[in-house]
């Protein structure tokens, strides 16, 4: 491998951990300070931005050790057989990365994800190091999320989390067949094994905090996955599924869904396309169902096509009260929460104020519309004091009426 300085290995590294989704960058002008003209940057290399449980937005230096890799993973780019430029970077310099661009007040923390070089217990070691060194040799209090490595020792995915944060083991395809088939060299036991005794060791530190003020903090933004989606065949309905039980069995934070991207010199067995990204979005939909909204995994399931997919025209919680309108209307004034959250176009926030607000008088079809953005998509769902849709539920084409509208976008708009 070719010598290259940090700035050149940043340039390969970050945009190597582009294909993480687990944090996500927000959109801003392209502005930087070279040249001589101006101070700051607004496109530094690496620099993701996550947004908290607050809403509080969180920037990131978000990037791999290495993209070298011994694996060859079909959907990875940077899989052994891929003919891309690679780079690696010391534990070292990777600490000093991330104390220069804190120092700066370009970051908050650290994203650290790797190929895996020589074995998984290596490249573990690795990543425990720089997490170790930070925060032990630095007093380093930023945000770490670390990338563990599921067949690694467990002594070392432990360490993990007593430097991370937030620790994540990746489950890549939703489906056991379409792991064996695109990534043979991993194995979803060794995967599900890692994330029970992460559980375990998470649950285990809770339970000494309780007990012992100086009990040592472990991963205290839990766990996190992702999942490939596109790749192979799985549908919208097997990938719901398959969250629903990583919930349920590991008490993860969050499922992340990344939509396949065709990559250079791909393997025969990958789409040649990209899926719909507004399938990607659905899915994060029906995910904030389940976590949010109430919705068991198999209702979620229930609003998908014949072939198990979501539409991709109306949000999952309109198709659910499309298919079970036998639900419907229901009376804003006198239902309980859990209904109100089922109500196609009502958020968290718009029930809470409606729960609060009916304690002190019966609501209106106009105090519902200040509460909600479209009360176009909520009239044939509801009952108020003065509205009753009456045979508005009922209509065979109330999927027209309430489907955000098509518009085509024109190519020289300004």
């Amino acid at each position: 491998m070719a010598q290259l300085d940090v700035q050149a290995k940043l340039a390969i590294l970050a945009d190597a951990a582009k294909y993480d989704a687990s944090c996500a960058s927000s959109g801003t002008a392209k502005r930087n300070s070279r040249g001589g003209k101006g101070v700051g940057s607004s496109e530094g290399m690496g620099i993701c931005h996550a947004y908290a449980p607050d809403g509080r937005c969180i920037s990131l230096l978000k990037i791999l050790l290495t993209n070298s890799c011994i694996f060859d993973c079909a959907y990875c780019i940077n899989r052994k057989s891929s003919n891309v430029r690679r780079a690696r970077f010391t534990a070292q310099e990777v600490v000093r990365l991330t104390l220069e661009f804190y120092k700066r007040n370009y970051i908050e923390g650290l994203f650290l994800s790797s190929g895996i070089i020589r074995s998984s217990n290596y490249t573990m070691e690795q990543i425990v190091e720089v997490a170790r060194s930070l925060r032990e040799d630095h007093d380093f209090r930023g945000y770490i999320h670390l990338k563990t490595i599921p067949d690694a020792d467990p002594e070392l995915v432990r360490q993990a989390g007593l430097h991370a944060n937030r620790v994540s083991i990746n489950v890549e395809l939703p489906t056991t067949s379409g792991l064996t088939r695109l990534a043979p060299e991993k194995d979803v036991r060794q995967i599900e094994g890692a994330m029970r005794e992460m559980k375990a060791s998470i649950a285990d530190a809770d339970d000494a905090a309780k007990r012992f003020k100086s009990a040592p903090k472990f991963a205290p933004a839990g766990q996190s996955t992702q999942m490939i989606v596109g790749a192979d065949a799985a549908s919208d309905a097997d990938i719901v599924r398959r969250s629903s039980s990583l919930y349920d069995r590991f008490g993860l934070r969050r499922v992340y869904y990344s939509a396949f991207s065709p990559i250079p010199d791909a393997s025969a067995v990958l789409p040649l396309k990209r899926p719909p990204l507004m399938r990607e979005h659905r899915l994060y939909q029906s995910d904030w169902l389940m976590r949010f909204y109430g919705f068991t995994s198999a209702e979620v399931r229930s609003a998908t096509d014949a072939q198990g997919m979501l539409p991709l025209d109306i949000d999952p919680k309109l198709a659910w009260a499309l298919k079970f309108r036998d639900g419907f209307p229901v009376d804003v004034n006198r239902a309980p929460k859990e209904m109100l959250l089922r109500i196609p176009g009502l958020g968290t926030k718009a029930v809470d104020r409606i729960m609060s607000s009916r304690r002190w008088r019966k609501l209106r079809l106009d105090d519902v519309a200040r509460l909600t953005l479209s009360i176009a998509k909520v009239r044939p769902f509801i009952t108020t004091l003065d509205w009753r849709p009456t045979f508005l539920t009922d209509r065979t084409d109330l999927r027209m009426l309430v489907a955000p509208r098509q518009q085509q976008l024109e190519l020289f708009t300004a």
